[in-house]
């Protein structure tokens, strides 16, 4: 749906004598070459200036007084010269260096035409003697060959003989068509010039031959391959005219053909058949097409016409028409009309080479005109609801207008057309849905919405959208002498129009105010002319501010102050008052607000986007502003949308760069090639193009949600919800954009949305999530965020409905209201029964909105699944509810009757327990069957066993002693069961069972309270003695020696075995208190004395074995990480790219303990232990083991947590070797543990360096593979402080109490 736009136009005038007869454009300078009749002259359109020129007539290749004919003029930038063929039969080479001319070649019969293929390598002439020459770049012959031949070619058609035309199907033509005799061939009109016509195909493997056949006098076709072998001949084909060219990036060839009743253009495939046309809208005999050209891209077909009959005074008019093909349609985009001039008549033109959307034209008087087209979208300018996103489209006479706001008709078709006189050059909008047309008979026509009273409704049928009728109809007073002088026309008010014009001045434009002239309202006057230095390309207009923005053609800004009593042209500046500009002329430009500042937005034809001087983003396709939002496409086949006014220049850089997130509501994917067409002014939809033509309406989240949140807002909660429910939005987010604001409003959500349907769809969607903090999450200008409401979400909005809803109309909204119920966190499926059993019992009054009882328990059903709802009824105890759900459910009742009768017999407490022990709810059974009565205590008993409800249990029969024992026994036997011997003891000696108490408390050995039961049975002193002993034999083998000694010397009177086992266990102090207590002294000589020099063995010997295994460990660390450092150092070195890169990926799998990643796997199910356990396999200490070092770090931390922990024992011990004047052994062990401590304490910062201790730091190195350092990032933020990994144990060093004093000073 786009339209050619005149870009820039220019005009330059040589003075020569005679005619332009040929042209070309140098592809290198861009320059123009023109051939006449006397000389070869070099002309640059952009200056205007003459270049260079060389005469033809001085050389004596052309005579003098101007006779000759020049047929053909081509550049050969690979030879720096200019090739000339004349109707004399001399092909001349023109070299720019030496300025001289060479006759390559000549043939007798002379030369009618020469075409060169695109790579120019090959030229083909076309002779006097209808002949074709082939020849090479060197102008050596390579086939000479008739033009007209017998045979078909070599892509003749083969027939199989199937069947005869009589009997083949004809179609809607009828069987009539198998006896219509074929038309004869008319001879070709008279003003066709007979001479052959050549095009070459983009690829230069075939071209194509146009002649008159001197038997039927008729044109035909003829294709040759580049060997110059005749490939297909076209058929027939009645009225084919002399214009030919093949489309540079495709298959056909473009004629024309004259029928009975249109003139059209017609496409031949290469195998000469006939590939589908358009028609011209001209009457018949009215035109001729004299030539017709494809640009570079193929984009554009160009038609130079002529009046086929001169006017009274010979005079014949010319114009050009240039065509454009979009979803199958031919659409007239531009028209230039020369007039009836025949100095100013076009004698050459060609499309440039390098600039697709730029031709030449020259006019007889040697003027050329240069004229550059863009592609350009005409859409509406409004920015409100009221505008109606329209989208004009160009189509000769006509203007197809698309109302988007109403509906999306895909091109060809529209919404309705504006038929015009003229042809249409130029189409513009103004901000209150008008439309204004610029024909190419420089006449200006408005249209506007129809203000009349007309019925909407037509036949029966109703109209969507009403079309713009014609207002007015402007002449311009103004001197065109060209076609499209007057270009990049703007609506700015009702009465005033901008406009381009190209100065007299070279390189300078006018700018004209355009309005209503004073002697008539019909006629447009230059109000002012503004003079630009330098060529206007572009010009863009805000509505919304009424800024005004001007490209040049070297990509300068400035800006059209015009509202206002002088207007004036200044530069374009930014916020620091500095000039701006596009580092490359833009094709597409708009004007947004980034932020707070204006900007000037441009896309260049190399995909780059600008904002101004800076460079936004590359790759993209197309972009379109509306309010204020941005709306991108690129190549990458997406679609970004942002939201300008909270973002700078930077923000817009990195969102256009990005790649976007999973929850990116900025970002969708569309199909490939898409490009914007429009965006609906305050609406969801994004119209878009695909290359085909054909429309595509999606709805971005990004303008979704943020339409949603200003609807939400603003209240309107079924615009909202209708939105959400047809683009699939989660309607969550009407509750948690702003929660305080709903619950304030929810009577006006509820009338809004009106229907129970959609209530109930809202309330079934509800969940806790908050999805502005996950699907959906808030702009980062958005206000801070409202404090939430307490309570859980769900039940919050359940509740707030439901005493709004029963407020309003309980009867109207009651089957909303048993959704409230039900979609709770806890579902109160009771309560929601019972107003079903309600509705039953007292039946609503009779009304349009009322529910039965029959309705909403089937909707009930619809909600829960009916075995759940028929457990829910049957736990309300109502026979009568029960029955009802049951009757509507596929239960058979011959299941469900038999057991209600059974339930009905019972007592009320006795059936209420058997309804919860059938429904699982054990608690509640236990209360009710604990009402039923004493004899139903074993039942009690059994169900508090199985169900383990002990505690309950006690609860309710506290106020039975008796049945209180009894239910105290059964928990302490199931305590013992679960080895909490304690308290189960402590249970038996509160309910009075000593015995079994202290049974309890021995086997724990809780000796405290078995001491007290003892003494509570009593026991006798004899008994109590000996279980003394034998707790104390227990409490020795758990080396608790101090209590087993307390216990053997208070109970059991036994001093010298208290002695001995406070001895054994090193508690000297206690020891020698108890010798000295009981005057024991024998016992200091016979075990006190040997046992200390005993403990200074132990203890020496088991430092030096410490000492001996530290510094082995720490010795082998520092050569296992010189190995590891090694490994790096060379892998680092080598490279990925090395020949052993692939043994390093192999052996790294191994170096990282790769064989326990599976085990890994199968213990994550086990337990703690076993977890630890399968941890500290990893940590061999074997040599070469894959976590070597770890384990080494691992060892080295316990023998220094070991050693650390020795510093009380050791304390002790050295008080007693010098009180029994061992100062020499003292003396040792106390210089041992120093030197042990020391040199641990000093070994800590190599075991343990800085870098290590860092467990964040990803592990990279030969060691690892892939997996592991991803592993290693991903785990980076996620290490758990109370739940550390054993790696980032083992990686902190211990810590060593030297706080703790353990050195005796006598012994220093």
């Amino acid at each position: 749906m786009r339209n050619l736009a005149v870009v820039r136009s220019t005009r330059g005038s040589l003075v020569q004598p005679g005619a332009p007869q040929c042209m070309c454009v140098r592809g290198d300078s861009g320059s123009l070459l023109l051939a006449s009749a006397f000389s070869i002259t070099e002309f640059d359109p952009h200056t205007g200036k003459e270049l260079s020129q060389a005469s033809l007539t001085a050389e004596g290749f052309l005579p003098d007084d101007g006779g000759g004919t020049v047929v053909g003029l081509q550049d050969l930038a690979e030879l720096e010269s200019a090739c000339v063929a004349t109707a004399a039969g001399d092909v001349i080479l023109y070299n720019f260096n030496s300025t001289q001319f060479e006759c390559v070649g000549s043939v007798d019969s002379g030369l009618t035409s020469m075409n060169w293929s695109p790579d120019e390598e090959l030229v083909v002439f076309t002779t006097g003697q209808d002949t074709f020459i082939m020849m090479t770049k060197d102008f050596e012959p390579i086939i000479e060959v008739g033009i007209h031949q017998e045979d078909f070619g070599e892509g003749k058609f083969i027939t199989v003989g199937w069947g005869k035309k009589e009997t083949q199907f004809h179609g809607s033509e009828g069987k009539q068509a198998a006896q219509k005799k074929a038309a004869e061939l008319q001879p070709a009109p008279d003003w066709d010039d007979r001479r052959p016509r050549v095009s070459w195909r983009g690829d230069g493997q075939l071209f194509a031959v146009s002649a008159v056949c001197p038997q039927s006098g008729a044109r035909r076709v003829r294709v040759w391959s580049r060997e110059g072998v005749l490939q297909a001949t076209s058929e027939p084909i009645n009225g084919l005219e002399q214009p030919l060219c093949w489309r540079p990036s495709g298959s056909l060839i473009a004629s024309t053909q004259r029928q009975h009743n249109k003139h059209c253009v017609v496409f031949l495939e290469k195998n000469g058949l006939q590939h589908g046309d358009f028609s011209r809208p001209t009457s018949k005999n009215q035109t001729k097409v004299k030539e017709l050209w494809w640009n570079s891209d193929s984009t554009v077909l160009a038609l130079w016409l002529e009046d086929i009959s001169a006017t009274g005074d010979g005079k014949i008019r010319t114009h050009f028409e240039l065509w454009t093909c979009g979803n199958y349609h031919w659409y007239l985009k531009q028209s230039l009309d020369f007039g009836d001039d025949p100095l100013t008549a076009p004698v050459c033109a060609c499309w440039d080479p390098v600039r697709a959307l730029q031709l030449h034209v020259v006019l007889r008087d040697w003027t050329a005109l240069t004229y550059e087209w863009g592609w350009s979208t005409e859409r509406s300018l409004g920015q409100d609801d009221c505008d109606h996103a329209s989208v004009a489209v160009i189509d000769g006479h006509k203007i197809l207008v698309t109302n988007f706001r109403q509906s999306a008709v895909p091109p060809p078709m529209c919404s309705y057309e504006l038929q015009l006189t003229s042809a249409v050059n130029q189409v513009t909008f103004s901000c209150r849905n008008e439309l204004a047309a610029f024909t190419a008979d420089g006449n200006i026509s408005v249209f506007c919405p129809d203000s009349g009273n007309q019925s909407s409704k037509t036949n029966g049928f109703r109209s969507v959208c009403q079309p713009l009728v014609l207002q007015k109809t402007y002449s311009i007073d103004l001197v065109q002498e060209r076609p499209l002088e007057v270009r990049h026309l703007l609506w700015l008010r009702e009465d005033l129009f901008l406009a381009v014009r190209a100065s007299p001045r070279p390189n300078s434009s006018k700018l004209l105010l355009l309005g209503p002239s004073q002697d008539s309202e019909e006629t447009l006057a230059a109000r002012r002319e503004l003079e630009v230095l330098g060529q206007v390309v572009s010009v863009v207009y805000s509505a919304h501010t009424g800024s005004l923005a001007l490209q040049l053609q070297d990509g300068h800004l400035q800006k059209l102050l015009w509202d206002c009593a002088e207007p004036s042209v200044v530069d374009w500046e930014d916020s620091s008052g500095c000039p701006v500009s596009f580092p490359v002329v833009c094709v597409q430009t708009a004007l947004c607000h980034i932020g707070t500042e204006e900007f000037v937005l441009g896309l260049t034809d190399r995909s780059h986007l600008y904002a101004g001087n800076t460079k936004l983003a590359s790759g993209v396709s197309s972009f379109s502003v509306c309010n204020d939002f941005l709306l991108v496409t690129t190549h990458s086949h997406h679609c970004r949308c942002l939201q300008l006014a909270s973002l700078a220049v930077k923000d817009v850089q990195s969102a256009l760069a990005s790649e976007g997130s999973q929850n990116d509501e900025t970002l969708r994917r569309v199909e490939r090639g898409a490009r914007i067409v429009t965006v609906v002014p305050q609406d969801t939809r994004v119209i878009l193009q695909m290359p085909r033509g054909n429309l595509e309406t999606v709805h971005h989240r990004a303008l979704v949600l943020a339409q949603l949140r200003k609807w939400l807002d603003s209240l309107r909660f079924r615009e909202a919800f209708l939105c959400m429910r047809k683009l699939r939005i989660n309607v969550n987010l009407i509750y948690d954009h702003n929660p305080k604001l709903f619950l304030e409003n929810v009577e006006t959500f509820i009338t809004q949305l009106g229907s129970i349907n959609h209530i109930n769809l809202f309330l079934t969607e509800l969940k806790e999530e908050d999805t502005t903090q996950t699907m959906y999450p808030r702009p980062e200008d958005a206000p801070a965020q409202p404090c939430k409401v307490p309570g859980k979400k769900v039940d919050v909005i359940c509740d707030a409905l439901r005493n709004t809803m029963e407020s309003m109309d309980p009867n109207k909204y009651c089957l909303s209201i048993l959704t409230t119920h039900v979609r709770k966190t806890v579902p109160e499926l009771e309560i929601a029964l019972q107003k079903v059993h309600e509705l039953r019992v007292n039946p609503p009054p009779a009304a349009a909105e009322a529910v039965s009882a029959e309705e909403a328990l089937k909707y009930l059903l619809f909600l829960v699944d009916v075995n759940d709802l028929y457990e829910h009824s049957l736990g309300t105890y109502d026979f009568d509810l029960v029955l009802m759900v049951a009757e509507k459910s596929q239960k058979d009742p011959k299941e469900y009757l038999p057991f209600l009768n059974m339930l009905k017999k019972l007592e009320p407490n006795y059936q209420r327990y058997t309804i919860d022990k059938h429904l699982k709810r054990y608690k509640k059974a236990l209360l009710h069957l604990s009402q039923s009565g004493k004899e139903h205590f074993p039942e009690v008993l059994q169900l508090v066993k199985e169900q383990r409800l002990y505690t309950d249990a006690l609860r309710l029969f506290v106020s039975d002693k008796t049945l209180h024992k009894e239910l105290t026994c059964a928990f302490a036997e199931h305590l013992l069961e679960q080895q909490q011997v304690e308290q189960a003891g402590l249970l038996l000696w509160r309910c009075g069972e000593t015995c079994s108490a202290l049974q309890s408390f021995v086997s724990c050995c809780s000796w405290r309270h078995a001491l007290c039961v003892a003494q509570q049975i009593p026991l006798p002193s004899d008994q109590l003695a000996l279980l003394a002993r034998d707790m104390a034999e227990k409490l020795s083998e758990q080396r608790r020696y101090s209590e087993a000694a307390l216990l053997l010397d208070q109970y059991a009177n036994d001093c010298e075995e208290a002695i001995l086992a406070l001895i054994t266990g090193a508690v000297w102090d206690e020891a020698l208190r108890l010798i000295h207590t009981h005057n024991r002294q024998d016992i200091t000589e016979t075990n006190f004395k040997p046992a200390l020099l005993e403990a200074f063995s132990a203890q020496t010997a088991f430092l030096e074995s410490q000492v001996s295994t530290f510094t082995r460990h720490r010795n082998r660390l520092a050569v296992v990480r010189e190995q590891k450092k090694a490994r790096m150092d060379l892998l680092d070195e080598e490279g990925l790219d090395c020949a052993d890169a692939e043994l390093y990926s192999e052996a790294s799998s191994v170096l990282t303990g790769s064989k326990y990643s599976h085990s890994n796997s199968r213990i994550s199910s086990r337990s703690s232990k076993n977890r630890r356990k399968a941890e500290r396999k990893k940590l061999s200490l074997k040599e070469g083991s894959p976590m070597e070092d770890r384990a080494l770090i691992h060892a080295l931390g316990e023998i220094v947590t070991t050693v650390d922990k020795m510093r009380e024992e050791v304390h002790s011990l050295l008080k007693m070797l010098v009180l029994f004047e061992c100062e020499r052994q003292a003396q040792r062990l106390q210089g041992e543990y120093s030197e042990a401590l020391g040199l641990m304490e000093a070994a800590l910062p190599e075991v343990w360096p800085e870098q290590e201790q860092n467990d964040g730091a990803p592990l990279t190195g030969p060691q690892s593979t892939a997996n592991s350092i991803s592993a290693s990032f991903q785990q980076r933020p996620a290490a758990a402080p109370h739940a550390p990994s054993q790696d980032a144990v083992i990686l902190v060093p211990p810590k060593m109490r030297n706080n703790i004093k353990w050195k005796l000073p006598v012994l220093t």
